[in-house]
C-alpha cells in the first residue's frame, strides 16, 4: 500500500518537476555587453571560486563574462587575498579585462585587498578592447533575466553595516507591535499586554528557529559545533560572531505555539485560541518581511529557471550550497507575495466579519492558507541543507507543512464549539 501511495504521488509532482527544472550547460548563461560599437554576445559564469573562474574563462571559446562577487572581492584575511591575487595576476597576463561597475577597465595601476572591492567583472573578449569600453558613454549588460546583485545592508557611519536581513525582522516586529495594539485597541484590551507578548513572541521566533533549522536541516551542528546551536556565534575553525542565522519557520512555529500558550494562560489570561486568532494576522506580514530578508541575502532561492521566464533571476552573490549560480525562480519573492495576501485577508476578516468571535477559526484558516503556500513553492526551491526528512519526491519543509495544514482544518472544525459574544 506504502508503495502504491510513493508511485501515485510521483505521477502527480511529475509535471512540475519536469516544468520548472532548467538545464545550464557548465554553468553558462547567455547575455550580451551594449556598447557604441554595438551588441557582442557574452557566456555569463558566476562562482565563488576563484579556480572555477580561471577553468570557465579557459573553458569557451566564445567570449566570457564574470560577476564577481563578495567571495571574490571581499576578503577577510591576508591568506584569502595572496589566493586570489595570484588569480587576478594571472587573468592580466592572459589579457582579460578587470572591470569595474561601470564596465569600465580598472586594476592597471596595481592592485591591493582595497582597491579589489572596486573588481566587479572579468571580461575575455575576441571582438571588443578596452578602447572600445573607453570610448562607449554607457556601457550595460543586456540579458532576458533579471539580476539581483545589491549591496547586504546600508553602511553606517562609514564602519558598521545594517544589513537589510536584520532590518526586515525589525520591520517584523515593529509594524507587528503597531498592529496589535490597534487589534488590542478594538478588543477593548490594556495595551500594558503588548510589551509581554512582543517579548515571548521575540524568545520563540528566534530560538524556535534556529532549534528548529538545526533538527530539521542540519543536525551535524550538535557534534561538530555545539555552542552555534544556541548562540549567535561560530567556533569552528576560529570563534566568530555570526548573529543567528539558519532559522526554519517550522521549528518557529512550534516555539510560538508553546510561548503563546504561557502568555495566554498566565499573563492575559485569554483562551490561547484568542491568541492565536490575533497573532496570525501580524505573523503572516512578518513572514513576508523575513523572506525579503532572504531576498537581499540571496538565500532560501528556487531551482534553475529558463532565461525566457519573466521570473528568471540571476544571484551573483548566493552561496555555492545551492549549486552553479544561473537564472533561478524568487522563491523568497513568491513567498512573501503569498504572505501579503493572507494578511490582507486575515486582517479583512478580522475587521469586517464576526470570525474573530469564533475562536480559533482566523488561526485555523491562517495555518491551512501559510502551510499550503510554503508546500507549493517547495515545488521550485532548491533544498536547504540536509534533507532529514523526505518521502515520495516531497522534501523536508514539505513534509513538515503537512501536519500544519491538517492541524488548521481541524482547529476550523473545532472553532465552531469555540465562540463567544462581543465585549460590551
Amino acid at each position: 500500500m506504502k508503495d502504491k501511495i510513493r508511485f501515485f504521488i510521483l505521477f502527480a509532482l511529475l509535471p512540475f518537476q519536469l516544468f520548472f527544472s532548467q538545464e545550464y550547460k557548465n554553468g553558462f548563461s547567455d547575455g550580451s555587453i551594449v556598447t557604441k560599437k554595438g551588441s557582442t554576445p557574452v557566456k555569463i559564469f558566476v562562482s565563488p571560486d576563484m579556480k572555477q573562474v580561471y577553468d570557465a574563462l579557459g573553458s569557451e571559446n566564445a567570449d566570457v563574462l564574470v560577476i564577481l562577487n563578495k567571495y571574490n572581492t571581499e576578503l577577510s584575511s591576508q591568506g584569502e587575498y595572496e589566493y586570489v591575487a595570484q588569480y587576478y595576476e594571472e587573468f592580466k597576463k592572459k589579457g582579460y579585462f578587470i572591470l569595474n561597475e561601470n564596465f569600465m577597465p580598472v586594476g592597471e595601476e596595481g592592485m591591493s585587498a582595497e582597491s579589489l572591492k572596486s573588481y566587479k567583472y572579468i571580461l575575455k573578449s575576441n571582438q571588443l578592447t578596452k578602447q572600445d569600453l573607453r570610448m562607449s558613454k554607457m556601457v550595460w549588460l543586456n540579458t532576458e533575466f533579471s539580476i539581483w546583485n545589491p549591496n547586504e545592508g546600508i553602511d553606517i557611519f562609514g564602519f558598521k553595516k545594517l544589513r537589510y536581513y536584520g532590518l526586515m525582522f525589525v520591520f517584523a516586529f515593529g509594524f507587528g507591535i503597531l498592529i496589535m495594539r490597534q487589534i488590542f485597541k478594538i478588543d477593548n484590551v490594556d495595551d500594558k499586554f503588548i510589551d509581554p507578548l512582543f517579548t515571548w513572541t521575540l524568545l520563540g521566533t528566534i530560538f524556535g528557529a534556529r532549534i528548529g533549522h538545526v533538527v530539521f536541516y542540519e543536525p551535524s551542528l550538535f557534534v561538530t559545533d555545539f555552542w552555534s546551536v544556541f548562540l549567535p556565534i561560530r567556533t569552528k575553525p576560529t570563534l566568530e560572531f555570526t548573529g543567528f542565522s539558519g532559522l526554519a519557520s517550522h521549528g518557529a512555529t512550534i516555539a510560538l505555539i508553546l510561548t503563546t500558550l504561557y502568555y495566554s494562560y498566565r499573563i492575559i489570561k485569554k483562551n490561547p485560541f484568542w491568541v492565536y486568532d490575533r497573532l496570525g494576522i501580524v505573523i503572516a506580514l512578518g513572514g513576508a518581511f523575513v523572506r525579503m530578508g532572504n531576498f537581499f541575502n540571496s538565500e532560501i532561492i528556487g531551482k534553475p529557471a529558463s532565461e525566457t521566464s519573466p521570473f528568471a533571476i540571476l544571484f551573483p552573490q548566493q552561496s555555492m550550497e545551492y549549486g552553479a549560480i544561473v537564472p533561478r525562480y524568487p522563491t523568497q519573492l513568491f513567498e512573501a507575495f503569498g504572505y501579503v495576501c493572507l494578511f490582507i485577508l486575515l486582517a479583512f476578516l478580522y475587521k469586517f466579519t464576526r470570525k474573530k468571535y469564533q475562536q480559533g477559526w482566523l488561526f485555523g484558516l491562517f495555518f491551512v492558507i501559510l502551510w499550503s503556500i510554503r508546500f507549493f513553492v517547495e515545488f521550485l526551491k532548491e533544498p536547504q541543507g540536509d534533507e532529514v526528512i523526505t518521502f515520495a519526491g516531497l522534501n523536508t519543509g514539505q513534509i513538515l507543512s503537512i501536519p500544519f495544514m491538517l492541524a488548521g482544518v481541524a482547529i476550523m472544525i473545532y472553532s465552531k464549539k469555540n465562540k463567544i459574544e462581543p465585549a460590551e
